[in-house]
C-alpha cells in the first residue's frame, strides 16, 4: 500500500505531488493494463519488435 505522511504546514497540493510520483515509479497502473487482458507471448515478441525497429528509424532520422 503506497501512503505519504503529511508534515506540519505542508501544502496539500505539494503532498498529492508526491503521492503520484510514487504512485507511477511503482508501477502499479502499468502493471494493471498489462494484466486486464492476455496477450500471447508470439503477439508480445512482435509488437516489442515492431517498437524497437520504430524506435530506432527515430534514432536514425534524428542524426540526419
Amino acid at each position: 500500500m503506497i501512503g505519504v505522511t503529511i508534515q506540519n504546514n505542508e501544502n496539500i497540493d505539494r503532498a498529492l505531488r508526491r503521492f503520484k510520483k510514487k504512485y507511477e515509479r511503482s508501477g502499479i497502473l502499468r502493471d494493471y493494463k498489462k494484466r486486464t487482458a492476455f496477450m500471447k507471448p508470439s503477439v508480445e515478441k512482435r509488437l516489442s519488435r515492431l517498437k524497437a525497429a520504430r524506435r530506432q528509424q527515430k534514432a536514425i532520422m534524428e542524426m540526419e
